[in-house]
């Protein structure tokens, strides 16, 4: 089965490290990518620019409202993602265990839908 773990981060935790300690934070995210595909479970893994740079977009009484920014107003903003392949969703969630991401953020593991 297919599971998505989704990076939620703390936008001013990034912010607030010294520039040594974000670098190594960054290779550990390079790292744990690499592990995955390495052990042959990665599907797909994409990272995102920063919430900020966000647009909403919501159709309401056949217009289109457009929003600069994230939906809502987060602490932790959606930074990234890995599709992953696991066995089942204990396996899923030890690989979240891995992800940086969870030592200053949260991994969300969800199990992806076939579609088709």
């Amino acid at each position: 089965m297919r599971y998505i773990l989704m990076s939620h981060v703390d936008d001013s935790a990034l912010t607030e490290m010294a520039p040594e300690a974000l670098q190594a934070t960054m290779e550990r995210f390079v790292s744990f990518t690499r592990a995955l595909a390495e052990s042959g479970v990665l599907r797909g893994a994409e990272q995102l620019h920063s919430a900020d740079t966000a647009t909403t977009v919501r159709n309401r009484r056949g217009e289109v409202l457009l929003t600069d920014g994230p939906y809502a107003e987060l602490t932790e903003s959606f930074g990234g993602f890995w599709i992953v392949e696991a066995a089942d969703l204990d396996t899923a969630l030890k690989y979240a265990a891995g992800c940086p991401a969870a030592d200053f953020g949260s991994v969300e593991v969800r199990a992806l839908t076939e579609l088709g």
